[in-house]
C-alpha cells in the first residue's frame, strides 16, 4: 500500500559493532547484501549500512505504486526528489526531502 514504510537503513560507522549491538538489544541475524550493506533477517525489514555524505541518518523507505508520479508529487509540493535509481532483483528507488528538508526515500517493488 502506498505510504507505508516498508523498509529502513541504519547507518554505521562499524557495521560489524552495530549488528552486534541490534542483535543484542532485538536479536537481528544479519545476511551481507554487497560490499559493507547488511539485510536484516529476523526482524524489521531493513538494513544496516556504512554511514556516508548521503546516509547520515537513519532512512526510511516509503512504498509507491508509481514512484515516477510520487517523485513528481514531492517536486510539485515543495519538496525535492532525486533521479529514480532501478536496483536490480529489488525494484526502483528514490531518494527525496520533504518541504521542509526532512529526508526519506520511495520505494517501487520490482513487478
Amino acid at each position: 500500500m502506498s505510504g507505508q514504510v516498508n523498509w529502513f537503513e541504519l547507518p554505521a560507522d562499524d557495521t560489524e559493532r552495530a549488528r552486534a549491538f541490534y542483535a543484542g538489544v532485538f536479536g537481528w541475524d544479519t545476511s551481507p547484501m554487497g560490499e559493507d550493506y547488511h539485510v536484516i533477517t529476523t526482524g524489521a525489514a531493513g538494513a544496516i549500512a556504512v554511514r556516508d555524505v548521503q546516509l547520515t541518518q537513519p532512512r526510511i523507505y516509503f512504498h509507491t505504486a508509481d514512484i515516477d508520479a510520487s517523485a513528481r508529487k514531492v517536486a510539485e509540493l515543495g519538496g525535492k526528489a532525486d533521479d529514480v535509481q532501478t536496483v536490480p532483483e529489488v525494484g526502483r528507488i528514490a531518494h527525496c526531502t520533504d518541504d521542509q528538508g526532512t529526508p526519506f526515500s520511495l520505494y517501487e517493488p520490482q513487478a
